[in-house]
């Protein structure tokens, strides 16, 4: 076998340790395609499976093998390839040839093999991939011989020294371009298509030149040495920058590894009669059925993808080669009907003769996966719980995005291909690195790019949009957005990009980078200028503006309302509205909300209340302080009035007091720099201003999350929660007289102690007993506690006899639980620590189910085991995230609590969470038949 390199690139997975020595048992490391199906994802990856199971129904895969991806595990980790791979790779080699009657390496007759990645979950460009391994220029001087056309021979050699200089030995792109650029023009060539033999062969020659100049080694001629090399590439692209990026942004695991998938070629670069493409089931953009692709006559693999070259649609394919695209259509809907859902196809033409060379479950916007869910239903391909299943509360999220309010007067300048809807609107820039740095700083940015590579993503995902002259639906900008939910409008031929000059031009007029327009990525509309937004049409739906039965409601209204409507019917999750003001209180009842599950009675005296707090912690005596309070009651009586009237029927949980002091008070080094500058110029400082800075200064927190605050506030200001029970059961009293029907409850926050909740617990029902004396009512109002400390987890069988219900602060458990302050590591630390994978996911928009989901867990199970139907709910932030929402329900709470807009979210992802579990029930009754 020919040189392994013996450590592998820098990356989470490989932390490179010497392998154990008693690992002396034969390992199997590779398998042809015509072992496995697509449930071995996990060991031949999604690509490799997927062959496997296409060979398995009789799709005309050409022949190759996978590599697992244990083998990449196990070199990343140990940083050299395992001990039984070379000799697996010639045993692998020798059957393909076996197979085919071709010679990997030999002039007479060539095998020549592709080099792809294949993760277990798809990452579109992320990872590398190495055409036409096995070329030489002996094998390019045979094949040209052979196949009558030595232009296709030499332009193959060329695509493999090209990809195999870039990916196996680290030469910038931007390095061949030049050598590209300065051929075309000795050769008077307007593209590499032009050129003729000798054209391509000094193309080539220039980048062997580069390559050997960048590494100082000679550019090796052994077949066997550039496959192996090959295959460590793609190894180490799994580490790659881009494709560390990608998993961060769509919580793929960094340990997974890629699998290696070697694959005989087969040339749609040929002739006339032969290209490639790829092809959709159905419009990845919209979810409209019918077969949606591009086709590139003359053209290998990747030239579709990248878009340097617009392609012609299946419709065109169709008048070139009928035959092909009859037998195309039929495999397309082989392969929906076999995996009941959208399929991405890539296929290669070779002399007239279809290939497929890869299928998997199409990317597709959140339009596409509501309309298509649907579909599948319809047509009796999927249950409704399997449709319910195929959406999610990010698709959801999309959805309701804002879209461009075109009744004025807008600039249209340009259209292009709509490859993945939505309204964005910033500075144009034409760098993916200035995107990063201007969407670090606060603006916003559209990405404007001839077409993108995949060394683009760290600017696609920074910006609002991307915008391309060139490519279409299938190209690497329009499939990557679409999977991140970014606007994208490709293929605008009308554009002439210069990105080294920083503008592009269309019919005449220039466009400079920083200036601003806008983008729609539903209909590929490119405007001058910034265009305002309209509410969507889901939104106005879900916000009972749009009847989704009436004529004027889109598909997509349609869908969301079919799958929302079953989510609802078959969730047992409540789903309750962080809300502290009526607005809140009144949106979230409309958005679908059964109640609020945190009404932050601290929030209520933000802004022009601020006033308030400050003034009842800074009072001189009580005298004053009483005085705040009963102006401070006047207020919460009518807040609470019109949040219970806005609510009438359903709960609404009022959270005492939670101000922590820093939020509400002066800063002290703010008001010490007062002081110092009075005195430095010997003005007299007022007794106001003296008094203020006593009593902040005597006040003062170091950590004011950790001190006094919640029930803490409760017991040292009795007559501060006292009052707004008063204020409770008052506005109770008057929601009655209006004819509501009010039904509060009240929650005691930050409690740590048993004694604590028993104190304050006894203090209020006390309070609300005087307040219906003499009223003919005689209400029990729950009193609860917020578990937001880890002692009130591991400790809740202690608390339950005091309490009424439970809902966990899930907020402030986590800075406890993490020794996190929120304020400070999400603009500190954090965003290295998601850099260096170091944690999965920010916490505070996840929850962390080891850590915190444990205290959960452990407090609610200690609850049931004393009171079984005892009611637990959570009311963070984690109650309107997805995967959150999955274990809540999973451990039994009875309610999660959001704000007003992420209601829909929860609710969909409650149904979705009910439907999995039956689907996994269902998998293991027939299992067990």
């Amino acid at each position: 076998m020919a040189l392994w390199s013996s450590c592998a690139q820098s990356g989470e997975l490989n932390k490179v340790r010497q392998r154990p020595k008693n690992s002396t048992f034969m390992r199997t490391f590779i398998y042809p395609f015509t072992f496995g199906d697509r449930e071995q994802s996990n060991l031949l990856g999604g690509k490799g499976a997927n062959l496997a199971e296409m060979v398995k129904i009789g799709l005309p895969v050409p022949p190759g093998f996978t590599i697992t991806t244990e083998a990449c595990i196990e070199f990343l980790t140990y940083g050299e390839i395992p001990s039984e791979l070379p000799m697996q790779l010639e045993v692998a080699l020798a059957n393909l040839e076996k197979e085919l009657g071709k010679v990997f390496g030999n002039p007479s007759k060539p095998l020549l093999v592709s080099v792809r990645s294949g993760a277990k979950f798809s990452m579109p460009g992320m990872m590398e991939t190495v055409l036409n391994v096995g070329m030489t220029p002996e094998v390019a001087q045979a094949m040209g011989e052979q196949s009558g056309n030595p232009k296709f021979a030499w332009d193959c050699y060329r695509r493999f020294v090209d990809m195999y200089g870039r990916i196996v030995c680290d030469v910038p792109s931007e390095e061949f371009h030049k050598i590209t650029a300065r051929v075309l023009t000795q050769f008077k060539a307007s593209s590499i298509g032009d050129l003729e033999v000798d054209g391509l062969i000094a193309v080539t020659k220039g980048y062997i030149k580069e390559i050997e100049a960048m590494t100082g080694e000679d550019f090796p001629t052994d077949p066997r040495e550039h496959l192996a090399k090959s295959v460590e590439a793609v190894f180490n692209s799994w580490n790659s920058e881009r494709a560390q990026l990608y998993r961060q942004r769509e919580r793929i695991p960094s340990d997974l590894g890629t699998a290696v998938n070697v694959q005989s070629m087969v040339f749609g670069n040929l002739d006339d009669q032969s290209g490639t493409g790829v092809a959709f089931t159905r419009d990845p953009a919209t979810g409209e059925s019918g077969s949606y692709g591009d086709y590139l006559a003359r053209a290998q693999g990747e030239d579709v993808v990248a878009g340097i070259r617009n392609t012609m649609s299946l419709a065109d394919l169709a008048n070139e080669i009928p035959h092909i695209a009859t037998e195309l259509e039929d495999i397309m809907s082989k392969l929906e009907k076999h995996y009941r859902d959208l399929c991405d196809i890539e296929f290669t033409v070779e002399k007239g003769k279809l290939w497929i060379l890869q299928t998997r479950v199409g990317k597709r916007t959140a339009e596409a996966a509501f309309r298509i869910a649907v579909q599948l239903v319809e047509e009796g391909k999927i249950t409704i719980d399997e449709a319910l299943m195929r959406v999610n509360g990010d698709q959801l999220v999309q959805l309701m995005f804002p879209q461009f309010n075109l009744c004025g007067q807008v600039n249209e300048i340009a259209r292009g291909i709509p490859a993945s809807p939505g309204a964005a609107v910033g500075e144009v820039v034409f760098d993916s690195k200035k995107a990063y740095e201007s969407s670090k700083s606060g603006r916003k940015v559209i990405l404007v790019r001839r077409e993108t590579s995949p060394d683009d993503l760290v600017g696609m995902v920074a910006a609002q949009g991307i915008l391309t002259s060139r490519g279409g639906k299938t190209s690497h900008a329009a499939v990557v957005a679409r999977g991140m939910g970014k606007t994208a409008v490709c293929g605008a031929e009308s554009i002439t990009v210069d990105e080294a000059g920083g503008f592009f031009t269309v019919s005449g007029k220039s466009v400079y980078a920083g200036e601003v327009i806008s983008i729609d990525g539903s209909n590929g509309a490119i405007y001058l200028g910034e265009i305002s937004v309209v509410a969507s049409p889901v939104t106005t739906y879900l916000e009972g503006l749009l009847d989704s039965k009436s004529d004027e409601a889109p598909a997509v209204v349609k869908a969301v309302d079919r799958l929302l409507t079953h989510a609802d019917s078959i969730r047992r999750l409540n789903i309750r509205a962080n809300a502290d003001t009526p607005e809140d209180a009144l949106k979230a009842r409309i958005l679908g909300g059964e109640g609020v599950g945190l009404c932050r009675t601290e929030h209520m005296f933000l802004g022009p209340r601020r006033s308030y707090i400050e003034r009842l912690v800074l009072a001189e005596n009580e005298d004053v302080q009483r005085a705040v309070i009963g102006e401070m009651e006047i207020l919460q009586r009518a807040d609470f009035l019109e949040i219970m009237s806005a609510m009438s029927g359903l709960p609404v949980t009022v959270r005492l007091l939670d101000p922590p002091l820093h939020e509400f008070l002066p800063p002290l080094a703010e008001l010490m720099a007062k002081m110092a500058r009075s005195e430095a110029l010997n003005q007299k400082v007022l007794s106001h201003d003296s008094a203020v800075f006593a009593a902040v200064k005597r006040m003062h927190e170091a950590n004011p999350m950790l001190g006094f605050r919640g029930v803490r506030l409760g017991i040292l200001i009795p007559e501060l929660y006292k009052m707004q029970v008063r204020a409770l059961v008052n506005a109770l009293l008057d929601a009655r007289k209006l004819g509501h029907d009010p039904k509060p409850e009240v929650m005691i926050p930050l409690v740590a102690t048993q004694r604590e909740l028993l104190y304050l617990r006894e203090t209020l029902e006390q309070e609300i007993r005087r307040m219906f004396e003499g009223t003919g009512q005689n209400e029990k109002i729950p009193i609860g506690t917020m578990i937001e400390t880890p002692r009130a987890a591991i400790t809740a069988e202690r608390l339950i006899a005091h309490a009424d219900f439970f809902s966990f602060g899930t907020n402030d458990l986590t800075q406890l639980t993490w020794a996190f302050s929120r304020d400070d590591v999400e603009s500190s630390f954090l965003p290295k620590y998601l850099d260096l994978e170091l944690l999965p996911f920010n916490p505070f928009e996840s929850l962390d189910q080891a850590g915190v989901g444990i205290l959960i867990k452990t407090a609610t199970d200690q609850a049931r085991s004393i009171r079984k139907n005892f009611k637990i709910g959570i009311c963070g932030e984690h109650g309107g995230d997805p995967s959150s929402i999955h274990f809540f329900d999973k451990i039994g709470l009875d309610y999660v609590s959001c704000s007003p807009l992420r209601i829909p979210i929860a609710r969909l992802e409650s149904g979705k969470a009910v439907a999995i579990k039956s689907d996994v029930k269902l998998a293991y009754d027939s299992s067990a038949e």
